[in-house]
Order: structure tokens, then C-alpha cells, then sequence
């Protein structure tokens, strides 16, 4: 069976089971702080093990595109040197939400796996393991499944701790988590390797191919386990390991998956297919960094596009092991387009623009590369001994991504050796401030949960009636709100809008006859519970209230007609600049409106006019903002824009405005698009690579930016004696005049050194036969000094000078040496000398040097410097 119908298969088996199939998620995780990436196919269901979320259905299945390359999963390092690593694959997983449990979950795997009509694995080649004390699924295993014991093994606490285990799951140090059963298939005696728990259990004979995780109690941080009221189950088999299996090969890179990938990296490089550990790193970081770009992570010194940035030079640095001469990687996204972009099209609607981020990356390597190297030459110039220290090869590895092999290979040519201790201690440091850094510490106990949802009816009005249903102070649950105490209220039904797709949560008041008033400073959702944060003004609440709900209208209508002008903006930037742009992110209040979007370059003045022009030109048409909640796949058909590793569910809301914009949104909107009065664009720039963002106001805000635009043009015009009319005329002659003062003052300038000069060529004095002049002059700039040197060489012939001076808050020195004096006399040596005591730096050629510091009160002894410096060289 191919990849691809090995992925439907279980799809589709799943269903047949009464599983929803579900897309994959982003590998961006959506609201989870916890998550460099995603890396396991329960991402995107982890608020629904929390109890945070439900969905209309309590049994999933999905394949799920994951990444492990940073962060606390991280398999980067050991990626084309195994037969499994990888930086990129897919999980195909059942999940159950308080459904079924053990038994079904077991069931189910052995019969996917074994029956004739699904993949038809030789039973006997299959191995089991559980957790040591879980006598239930290993009884399901051996009396209900048939499972032989000898091909059945406990796994206990084998790493260190209670529950630290192969064969014990956990989401964190607290929240959901149980015991496991893993599956593995047995490769054969040719090969290497003992089953799961005995010694040789790291070879490659015995693989594992699926895992059934049962969550079935919460830790708290006291480590004591409480059972849950819904276990549920969390089940994992790698496409590509299973794809190994039954396409009879051993490694991952030999299933059909990979052939095509290899083959184009071959060609892309010019190089022979012949299975080379470096050929197999690039087909692999073709998958991981073609996902990313498609999911919006872009390359930077940070986050997630650190991790991306590495990826990609890792895979130019293997490539150019190969031979590969100038750009290659990018060459290879259209053989990846065309393997993977079936199942997840947005490969192949991003296709340009991942080849033009990838392209941009290479060319910037290349540049970091060069800059390295010379680095590198001045820390080799500056060693002592034969080893290059590991702190100088860790430097130059993650400040300036400069490959290690690379700084072996240099530190060979000149027979030297690389400090390989130094640096993996270095490297070691830097992995434990990773996980320090990361928040995989959060307890999930800690977190809001709502057994409960609330109806929103704020797409209607902005006044409502509803029932508290819930009260929560300092994250947990109380019975009350006290007057002046801060809190979270929520209400079987609300007006209020919650935070999310970009759009503030609302703020307002909630309030009874009794004069009880708690005011809402924010609202924000957990799973489908509206939380209305603020505190209580007036009275206190109670579990069981009847309030009324009063949105602030006013801060609701400007924020709406925001949120209805990035739509349009969005729509206009991909007419103006291309089909390639896409949403990275926004932020809608009710002040102004920010929208970040993918585009490698400026946005040029005309370009930034034409977006303006489109957009206000939709305004006037006053089209109807009409909304409809459809299915998924009737809004695609419908064309409307689905945000990239957005959650949507089985229903959608479609806003569509005129034949413009027809997007997925669920936020709050103008009726009209005239409503929304006029957009303008009050900034434009780069938010990271091939990001940029757009800042706009729209409505009252437009007017009072334009307003205010108009009384500084006023103002500019009376300073200038001038009015609006002419103010462009007015400032032009300011200019030119300017300009005429400054060219006066420069000739004055020289008229006024050259009679210094006359003066200070007779303060020479002799050092040792030759003419020595240091002189203070406060008050003139560098440029003036330089031609006072030049002047005072010609007139003194033979001679050494320094001169220096204050200039605007900073020391300036010039020092020049004539040109007979140069062999043994060094203006850039003595620059160097007079700078570094007045705390700064210079430097230049043997006749004439500049340099510059902060210390004028060491100015004096800078000057000093000159005599001795004369009289050292004679």
C-alpha cells in the first residue's frame, strides 16, 4: 500500500467506527503558550482532555501534521542519520472524549492492524506492552484479544520516578495523563535488536508502530493521581513507520513517500541518489520547513522562526556537502507541491511563496557563511595553542548558524582541533535554557473550567438578560463576588463578544434591579464559556443571578467598523500586491486597526495610494455586510478565504461584502460598508521576514487623524509665514536658504582654520629631530580638523600632529604624519592610542588617521600622547 492510501485507510476505518474525521491542525498550536509546535496528533483536542472544550462529536480521528525540531521534543540533530528520525511526519490517531475506553481502543487497533480487510499484519509479528500495573488492558491483550504472554511486556517506572515511564503518558507535571500500550512489530532476526524492556530494546528489530494512551486521572501538584470522571483516549501510529512495514523496508526514507523527495534533492544539488546521510537530511527539511511557511512561520532569531532558520541551513550546509553550488533548496518545493499537496493543499496554493521565503533564507546564509568565516579567521588569529576553544565553535554555531563540521574542516586544513567537550557543554547550557524558558510548568489544574456553555446573542443586540452560572476569583470557583473583589462571571447566555480571529473582547456592565454592578473589562472564552473579566462596583454576586448585560455600545460599533475594514484591506492587498498575500495575524479595538500579512518587500507609496483608493472606493458603494453559516466545504465553494490553522467547526459564518471580500469570520461587523465612513493607512513595515503590517483608522478616528494632520499643516505654514496654499514654495525657499548659510559658513569655516593655522605652525616644538604640533581646538567638527591637518603638513613640512577638540558633547581627534615620516610614524597607530584614553575608538591610513571618544576631560592627556610617541621611534 502507498502512503497516501495507507492515511485514508485508517481515516476511513475510523469512520466506519463512528469517528469524526477532522482536519489537521496548524503546526502553529492555536492559544497553547505550552507548544513550540505542533508535535503530537492530541494538540489540537487538548482542550477537550481538559474539559475546557466540547465539540459536537465525543470520538475523532485525524492525521496529523507534526514537527518535532525545537524545543522540548526535538529530533533535529539525529535527523538523516536513522532510519526514523525525522523533523517532519504525520500521526494518524482515534481519539475519545469521555466515549469508550480501554477495551474499544484496544479492539480497535488490532483490528485495523491485523484484519485481512485493513493492513494484514502477521499477528505473530506483533508485540504488546503495558504499564507494569495495569492489570486491565494487559488481561483485554491476553484473555479478549489472544494475545500470546511471552509476546506481551510490563513496562514500569523506568525512568527514575513514580510514573516516569515508556509506558505512563502525562501532559504536564499536573493535568490529564495515565497509563499506556504500545504496539510493536518485530522486523526479523536479520536485524539487530530486543524487544521493548530488555537490554537491546534500542535496536532496530522491534519497532514500535502504535500507541494507545488512556487518560484516566488528573495529577495534582502533590503527585497524587484522582481519577477523572471521563477517561478518555489518545492513540498514535506514525505514517511513516507503518508505511516502512508495509511496503517491506526497513528504513523510512526507502517508502514511496520519501522516493520522489529524494530524487528531486538529488537533482536540485546535482548529485547521485545514492542514500547519502546529507541527501536524506534534505529531503526530510524539505517537508518541515515547506509546512512551516505554509502554517506563516517566517525565518528570524527567535521562536519558531529561529527553529525554521536552522532547519534551512542545516539543509543548505548538507547540500552544499553534496556539491551543491549557489541556491538549491528551494528547487525542491514543487516535487514536494506535487507529493504531499492532495492531502494538504495549502502546499500547493503557497507553492511561490514558500520557493520565494526559502530562496530569500539561502541567499542570506550564504552571506552569514561569508561573515562567519571571517570571524573566524580573527578568533584563529587571536588563538594560543592548537584547539579552537568550544565557547569560539558554539559562538559562531548558534549566533551566526555556522555549521561545526564546517569549523572542523577549517580548523583541519590549518592543523587544528576543535574543543568538541567545550562545545557540547556550551551546547548543553543552551538546551537547559530552552526548557527553563518554555512553559511546558503550567498546571493545568490552575486553569478555568466551565462545565457549562454560554449563547452568544451579540451578533443581534448589545443588551441582553442571563443567568450566572458561574462565579471564579483568582482562577477558582467561588460562590460569590464581594463588592471591590476582581473576578470572572459567566452567564448561561451573553451580548458580549469574546476575544478571538483578531477582535478585542467586549467591555460593559453587568448590573440588577437591586443596584448590583459588575463591570466587564474584557471578555474571553474557555472551550464554549464566555468569562466576563472586571470587578464588582456595586453589591456582590451570586452562583444562580439573574443579571442584565449591557455591552459598551459605543467602543462595540468602532471596533465592528475595524473589523469590517481589514476585511476589506485584505481583500485589496491581494488585488494590489498578489494572490501570495496572506493573513499572519491582526488586532481590532476600537481605536485603529493592525494587519499582518506575508510579502517580501515594501509596499511602494503608489502601491499604499491604490489600497486606499480600492478600499474607500468599496466604502462608497455601501454594500450590504450579509453574514450565513453554512458547512466548511459549501463556504470554499462559495469561495470564501479560510484563515490558515484557524478551528473551524462543522458550521461556519460566511461574511461577504458585495463581490469584494468573502471570508470566514465570526466577529462583530458593520451592517453597511459605508458605515465604516473612510479607511486610513497611517503606517506601513516589516514585523519580521516576509511579514509585514498595515496600522489604519477608519470612521470618527480617520477624521480626527486627518483633522490633526491639517492643524500641523497650519501650524507649519505659520511658522514659515506662509498658508497651505503655498506652504511647499515657502518651505522650498527655508531650504535654499539653508542651504546658502551652511555653503557661507563652510568658507568661513576654512578662512577661520587657515589662521589657526598660521598660529599653530609656530607652536611646533622638536621631538628627537622631528616637528611635533598637539593642539586643542573646541568647537569645530571633524571635516574642519581634516583640512587644518592638511594644511599645517604642507606648511610644516616634516611633522607629526594631533589635534582634537569638543564638538557637540563628544571629542573629536585628527592626527596626520607626512609622508616621509611614514615608515617609521603611523597616524592610525597613534589615533588608535589618543582615542582609547578618551574612551573611544579610531583609526586610518599611515598619514592621516580619525577617531573619536566620550571623555573630554582626558582630552588633554590624549594630546599628551603625541611626545612620546615621537620620541619612541627614534
Amino acid at each position: 500500500m502507498k502512503s497516501a492510501e495507507i492515511r485514508e485507510a485508517f481515516l476511513r476505518f475510523f469512520e466506519e467506527k463512528g469517528h469524526t474525521r477532522v482536519a489537521s491542525s496548524s503546526l502553529i498550536p492555536a492559544n497553547d503558550p505550552t507548544l513550540l509546535f505542533t508535535n503530537a496528533g492530541m494538540n489540537q483536542f487538548k482542550d477537550c482532555f481538559l474539559g475546557l472544550e466540547k465539540r459536537a462529536y465525543t470520538r475523532a480521528t485525524t492525521s496529523q501534521k507534526c514537527v518535532r525540531a525545537g524545543g522540548k521534543h526535538n529530533d533535529l540533530e539525529n535527523v538523516g542519520y536513522t532510519a526514523r528520525h525525522h523533523t517532519f511526519f504525520e500521526m494518524l490517531g482515534n481519539f475519545s472524549f469521555g466515549d469508550y475506553f480501554k477495551r474499544d481502543a484496544i479492539r480497535y487497533a488490532w483490528e485495523f492492524l491485523t484484519s485481512p480487510q485493513w493492513l494484514n499484519l502477521p499477528a505473530e509479528k506483533l508485540w504488546v506492552t503495558v504499564y507494569a500495573s495495569d492489570d486491565e488492558a494487559y488481561d483485554i491483550w491476553t484473555q479478549e484479544v489472544g494475545v500470546p504472554a511471552e509476546r506481551m511486556v510490563r513496562i514500569g517506572d523506568n525512568k527514575g520516578a513514580p510514573y516516569a515511564s515508556d509506558n505512563f503518558w502525562a501532559m504536564g507535571d499536573t493535568g490529564p495523563c495515565g497509563p499506556c500500550t504500545e504496539i510493536f512489530f518485530d522486523h526479523g532476526e536479520h536485524i539487530w535488536g530486543g524487544p521493548p524492556g530488555s537490554p537491546e530494546e534500542d535496536g532496530d528489530r522491534y519497532i514500535e508502530i502504535w500507541n494507545n494512551v488512556f487518560m484516566q486521572f488528573n495529577r495534582t501538584a502533590d503527585g497524587v493521581l484522582h481519577p477523572l470522571p471521563a477517561p478518555s483516549v489518545d492513540t498514535g501510529m506514525g505514517l511513516e513507520r507503518i508505511s516502512a512495514v508495509l511496503q517491506h523496508v526497513h528504513s523510512n526514507y526507502e517508502i514511496d513517500l520519501f522516493q520522489n523527495l529524494l530524487q528531486a534533492s538529488a537533482d536540485a544539488i546535482g548529485c547521485a541518489n545514492d542514500g547519502a546521510p546529507s541527501l536524506k537530511v534534505v529531503a526530510d527539511h524539505i517537508r518541515s520547513c515547506g509546512f512551516l511557511i505554509a502554517d506563516g512561520v517566517t525565518p528570524s532569531n527567535e521562536g519558531r522562526g529561529y527553529v525554521l532558520r536552522r532547519i534551512v541551513r542545516r539543509a543548505c550546509r548538507h547540500g552544499n556537502k553534496l556539491g551543491a553550488k549557489g541556491s538549491f533548496f528551494h528547487k525542491i518545493v514543487a516535487a514536494l507541491a506535487a507529493e504531499m499537496g492532495e492531502a494538504y493543499p495549502e502546499l500547493r496554493e503557497q507553492r511561490a511563496h514558500i520557493e520565494r521565503v526559502l530562496k530569500t533564507e539561502e541567499e542570506q546564509f550564504a552571506k552569514t557563511l561569508e561573515q562567519g568565516l571571517k570571524i573566524l579567521e580573527q578568533d584563529l588569529a587571536e588563538l594560543k595553542g592548537s584547539v579552537i576553544p568550544g565557547d569560539v565553535v558554539f559562538k559562531l554555531y548558534d549566533t551566526y548558524g555556522f555549521p561545526v563540521d564546517l569549523t572542523g574542516d577549517i580548523a583541519r586544513e590549518r592543523e587544528l582541533s576543535i574543543d568538541e567537550d567545550g562545545f557540547e557543554r556550551e551546547m548543553q547550557a543552551q538546551r537547559e535554557r530552552a526548557r527553563s524558558a518554555s512553559a511546558f510548568g503550567l498546571d493545568y489544574n490552575s486553569l478555568v473550567k466551565v462545565d457549562a456553555d454560554t449563547l452568544f446573542t451579540g451578533y443581534e443586540d448589545t443588551f441582553g438578560q442571563g443567568q450566572v452560572v458561574a462565579l471564579f476569583k483568582d482562577g477558582a470557583a467561588v460562590a460569590q463576588l464581594q463588592e471591590g473583589e476582581e473576578g470572572v462571571v459567566v452567564l448561561d447566555r451573553t451580548p458580549f463578544y469574546a476575544e478571538s480571529g483578531g477582535q478585542v473582547g467586549d467591555c460593559g456592565y453587568l448590573s440588577d434591579a437591586s443596584g448590583v454592578r459588575f463591570d466587564v473589562r474584557d471578555t474571553t472564552k474557555a472551550g464554549g464559556a464566555y468569562l466576563h473579566h472586571g470587578v464588582v462596583g456595586e453589591g456582590s454576586l451570586r452562583v444562580g443571578q439573574a443579571l442584565e448585560a449591557q455591552v459598551d455600545g459605543s467602543v462595540r460599533g468602532a471596533t465592528a467598523l475595524n473589523h469590517s475594514a481589514t476585511h476589506l484591506l485584505h481583500a485589496a492587498l491581494r488585488q494590489v500586491l498578489g494572490e501570495h498575500v496572506q493573513q499572519k495575524g491582526s488586532l481590532v479595538d476600537s481605536q485603529r486597526l493592525r494587519f499582518d500579512f506575508s510579502h517580501f518587500e515594501a509596499i511602494k507609496p503608489e502601491q499604499l495610494k491604490a489600497l486606499e483608493a480600492l478600499v474607500n472606493a468599496e466604502i462608497r458603494k455601501n454594500a450590504a455586510v450579509e453574514t450565513e453559516v453554512t458547512d466548511i466545504e459549501t463556504a470554499k465553494r462559495k469561495g470564501a478565504m479560510a484563515l490558515f490553522g484557524e478551528k473551524y467547526g462543522d458550521s461556519v459564518r460566511v461574511l461577504s461584502m458585495g463581490d469584494f471580500s468573502v471570508e470566514l469570520c465570526g466577529g462583530i461587523h458593520a451592517k453597511r460598508t459605508g458605515d465604516i465612513g473612510l479607511l486610513k493607512i497611517i503606517s506601513e513595515g516589516g514585523v519580521a521576514a516576509g511579514v509585514r503590517r498595515i496600522e489604519a483608522v477608519t470612521g470618527v478616528g480617520a477624521l480626527d487623524y486627518l483633522n490633526a494632520a491639517e492643524e500641523q499643516l497650519k501650524e507649519a505654514a505659520a511658522l514659515v509665514k506662509g498658508s497651505r496654499d503655498n506652504l511647499l514654495d515657502k518651505l522650498a525657499g527655508v531650504l535654499e536658504r539653508n542651504r546658502q548659510l551652511e555653503k557661507e559658513l563652510e568658507q568661513l569655516k576654512a578662512k577661520a582654520a587657515s589662521a589657526a593655522g598660521d598660529d599653530l605652525a609656530g607652536a611646533a616644538i622638536e621631538v628627537a629631530g622631528v616637528k611635533v604640533l598637539a593642539s586643542r581646538l573646541d568647537g569645530v567638527d571633524g571635516k574642519a580638523l581634516l583640512a587644518l591637518v592638511d594644511q599645517l603638513k604642507n606648511k610644516l613640512g616634516s611633522a607629526v600632529i594631533l589635534l582634537g577638540g569638543e564638538f557637540d558633547g563628544k571629542v573629536v581627534l585628527v592626527a596626520g604624519v607626512t609622508q616621509d615620516l611614514t615608515a617609521k610614524l603611523k597616524a592610525g597607530e597613534l589615533m588608535r592610542q589618543a582615542a582609547a584614553v578618551v574612551g573611544g575608538k579610531g583609526g586610518g591610513r599611515p598619514d592621516m588617521a580619525q577617531g573619536g571618544g566620550v571623555d573630554a576631560g582626558k582630552l588633554g592627556e590624549a594630546l599628551a600622547l603625541v611626545e612620546p610617541f615621537v620620541a619612541a621611534a627614534f
